[in-house]
């Protein structure tokens, strides 16, 4: 049996960009022609975008999806190649793989099980393809098959398990062994999260070893859509004759380039005798000429940063995941730079933070010059990183009376640290202005006793229209601040701190933020030396500095521990337990807190959650970094009205000897 060299690809695609999208193909199939590979395997709907969303129902997708498949076919002479596409058969639309090979659609292969949990939405758009069928569409003139195929290319069988096909318990890889099989490709668009490279290793290795074939995983990589950010994990597993699988090539992730490579050299096994195999399939043959390849080498990586396992750390793939996804945000919205306002706190200086990471690696990865060309013509006068990350990043510190000269001073330091284009300003007359204005309204003055909540949101929403000016001004994308800690609870003004087209952290809670933060201080993070300014951040205790200074408003003090609002958020909206049940795991998990505070956490966190849906929703686009969010439109949808869980807190309240409030104090209600 030959030895046959293999490659997964990833691409850096974006939903219906039908010329950069086939560039990026023709690109990698190139590279993979020039690496030896005979064979190529594709990311999942990577002619159309993964994340064309409604645009899948539109049949004008669909039809021009086929003209760039027909226009991509001459690139394959001497290379079988699996391109995935969207496309229409027996009056359905299905997420399919076509195979091609010397100008000639082969088959296409379509998947069996969609994705419907968390960010993914594959049902509204697409039909699971039913077990064994098959069926042929006419495709260039030629009646081409079509559904759950075996394909032979020169005597080596070849199947596919697209994406959500691998992650379920019923594998179709299960079957395809029993066929022979002796190659799986698995064309993906598997969304980056925290540790979810290693669980895609086991599903690759145990698919090989399971399964008796070789594995060949390819995912997208980069910012597609908006919010979902892939790292373009690529990851070809072998199967020994002694029932053993390794990953023997992988290649980078996060990677700000177009198109990632990953190449082995595959000791194919023979086809193993089998009883008549208990599933139906058609088998797909095609002459295909394997040409020699070279004995198999050494395991090949391309993630310096990562350890042995691939892996990267969490504060590490925290910042290269956001890094990456800001750059692919800023130029494909056709941005020039960012704005941000900074406010000498914790989520201002995060985001200032990750755009200068973002400059940093994609610098050291692509060069000046191709990362320039990246961006546009807009930001060619930059001579150096430096003079670019000055181009690229503009912050504002915005001053009222009741602003401390610690966060002034922690703004101008940071800014000075990470080299942003910086400005002080102080809107306390527009502050007094306003204040004046509504009180001819009211016909009374305004009051820290009677209007707390509107004089705080009134401070954050005079703050909005300069750093608005500005970002239009430059045409930059203002970024929004909002953590999710704060998105949780409402602890936000509408229109204020939470103004901005993206907002990039609100994905992360608070409490990790700080750490991660304190690590950059004195660790630096991709490819950002440590940078000591951010001590000034760390060292205070979060505020909003919306009350005056003798009142010491801190935002624990207003809502609870951050440390406690996570591990409460995580608790109620991701493993959905009750208040009550919410409230015995946390006196498991927090002795050191007084019952009757975690009882008025429980029930300050369930009211604000409930009252606060309507916010959640108006929240500026943010990136999904987690197998779980709050973003509604991505994984957590929840009712804007509702009945703020009043029955639940009764009983919650009912089970202690006495009520426990639980309002805090919310800001702009």
């Amino acid at each position: 049996m030959p030895h046959a060299r293999v490659a997964a690809a990833s691409l850096n695609q974006t939903p219906l960009a039908w010329d950069d999208n086939a560039a990026h193909i023709r690109q990698a199939i190139r590279a993979a022609r020039a690496a030896g590979a005979s064979l190529l395997c594709l990311p999942e709907l990577c002619i159309s975008g993964y994340g064309c969303e409604d645009a899948f129902l539109w049949p004008d997708t669909r039809r021009m999806s086929l003209r760039v498949l027909d226009e991509l076919r001459t690139e394959t002479d001497g290379i079988v190649v699996a391109l995935g596409l969207p496309l229409e058969a027996r009056g359905r639309v299905y997420s399919a793989c076509a195979l091609v090979s010397g100008g000639r659609v082969v088959g296409l292969a379509a998947k069996r099980h969609l994705a419907r949990e968390g960010l993914h939405y594959e049902p509204r758009w697409f039909s699971p393809w039913p077990e064994g069928e098959a069926t042929r569409v006419d495709l260039f003139g030629q009646p081409t098959p079509v559904g759950d195929l075996v394909f032979e290319l020169g005597g080596v069988r070849v199947g596919f398990e697209i994406c959500e096909d691998a992650w379920v318990s019923e594998r179709p890889a299960r079957e395809l062994a029993e066929w022979g099989v002796q190659i799986v490709l698995n064309p993906s668009a598997s969304h980056f999260a925290f540790g979810k490279h290693l669980v895609r290793r086991r599903l690759v290795e145990e698919g090989a070893r399971t399964f008796g074939a070789a594995y060949v995983y390819a995912n997208l990589l980069g910012n597609e859509a908006g919010r979902a950010i892939y790292d373009g994990d690529l990851l070809i597993a072998a199967a020994d004759g002694a029932g053993e699988a390794r990953i023997v090539a992988e290649g980078a992730r996060l990677s700000f380039a177009d198109v990632g490579l990953a190449v082995a050299t595959l000791d194919l096994q023979e086809r193993r005798d089998r009883a008549a195999p208990t599933s139906r399939r058609e088998v797909v043959a095609f002459p295909f000429s394997w040409p020699s390849a070279p004995e198999p080498g050494p395991v090949s990586r391309a993630t310096p940063t990562a350890g042995a396992d691939g892996e990267l750390d969490k504060e590490e793939a925290f910042a290269r995941a956001v890094a990456l996804g800001l750059f692919d945000y800023v130029r494909k919205s056709r941005s020039r730079g960012f704005v941000v306002s900074l406010s000498g706190g914790a989520d201002s200086a995060a985001v200032a933070t990750l755009v200068r990471a973002s400059v940093e690696l994609g610098v050291s990865e692509l060069g000046l010059e191709r990362f320039k060309e990246k961006l546009g013509t807009w930001s060619s006068q930059a001579e150096s990183s430096a003079e670019l990350v000055r181009l690229l990043l503009t912050t504002v510190y915005q001053a009222t009376e009741n602003s401390s000269e610690v966060t002034r001073k922690a703004a101008a330091e940071v800014a000075h640290a990470l080299g942003s284009t910086h400005h002080e300003v102080s809107v306390q007359p527009l502050l007094e202005g306003y204040a004046e204005l509504a009180a001819r309204v009211l016909e009374r003055p305004l009051s820290w006793e009677g209007d707390d909540i509107a004089l705080q949101n009134l401070q954050a929403r005079v703050r909005a229209p300069l750093v608005w000016l500005l970002a239009n001004v430059r045409g930059a994308l203002l970024l929004s601040t909002s953590n999710r800690s704060e998105a949780a609870v409402g602890y936000a003004t509408m229109d204020g701190d939470t103004s901005g087209g993206l907002a990039p952290i609100a994905g992360i809670d608070k409490a990790y933020l700080r750490r991660w933060l304190i690590s950059v201080e004195s660790r630096g993070a991709a490819g950002l030396p440590p940078l000591p300014a951010l001590g000034l951040v760390n060292q205070q205790a979060p505020t909003a500095e919306l009350r005056p200074p003798g009142q010491h408003q801190t935002d624990e003090a207003d809502l609870m521990p951050y440390d406690v609002l996570d591990v409460v958020e995580r608790l109620s909206v991701v493993a959905r337990l009750s208040p009550r049940e919410v409230l015995v795991e946390l006196q498991q998990r927090f002795p050191e807190h007084a019952e009757a505070d975690l009882r008025c956490w429980v029930t300050r966190f369930y009211r604000l959650f409930a009252r606060n849906q309507w916010k959640r929703e108006r929240y500026a686009p943010s990136f999904h970094l987690d197998d779980a969010n709050l973003d509604p439109k991505t994984w957590c949808r929840f009712p804007i009205l509702s009945g703020g869980f009043e029955r639940e807190l009764s009983e919650l309240a009912l089970a202690a000897e006495g009520p426990a409030s639980g309002d805090g104090k919310e800001r702009n209600r």
